[in-house]
C-alpha cells in the first residue's frame, strides 16, 4: 500500500509518496495554495492519480510539546482532506523535518523533501509497530 505525506503550508505544500510496500519514501511535488479551492482541486487530482491507501499530514509541534496557530491550521486541513476522500487521513509530528531535509539536500523542491523526511520517519513508526 501506498502512503502519501502532505508537508502543509498556508502557501506551499510539499507532497510524497512511498512505494507500494510502504518502504521507500520519495518527493513528488509542491502544490500552491492547498487550502483555496482551486488548489486543494489540484491536490485531489494528485491523489486521485497516486492512489494511496493512506494520507499523513505534517502536525507542526513546537519543541515543548505544544500546538500553536499553525498546528490548528493542520488539523483543520486534515480534517477537510479526511471529508473530501475516502481515505484514512493521520496527523504525524513534523518537527525537524524541513532542517532535515535542508541538511540532505537534493535536486526536488524543499517542500516535497520536507514531505519526504515526514514519511521517511513515519514509515519508520509504522515499521517499528509490527511484530
Amino acid at each position: 500500500m501506498r502512503i502519501m505525506a502532505l508537508d502543509h503550508g498556508s502557501v506551499r505544500t510539499g507532497v510524497a509518496i512511498s512505494d507500494k510496500t510502504a518502504t521507500l519514501a520519495r518527493p513528488l511535488s509542491v502544490l500552491d495554495r492547498v487550502e483555496t479551492d482551486a488548489g486543494f482541486a489540484v491536490l485531489l487530482g494528485l491523489i486521485r492519480s497516486e492512489a494511496p491507501g493512506v494520507i499523513v499530514v505534517g502536525l507542526p509541534v513546537s519543541l515543548d510539546g505544544r500546538e500553536h496557530a499553525q498546528a490548528l491550521r493542520a488539523r483543520a486541513f486534515a480534517a477537510r482532506l479526511a471529508v473530501a476522500v475516502d481515505l484514512p487521513v493521520e496527523l504525524h509530528d513534523e518537527r525537524f523535518t524541513t532542517r532535515l531535509a535542508d541538511q540532505r539536500g537534493g535536486r526536488a523542491p524543499r517542500d516535497a523533501r520536507a514531505a519526504a523526511t515526514l514519511l521517511e520517519d513515519y514509515l519508520r513508526k509504522i515499521g517499528d509497530r509490527q511484530p
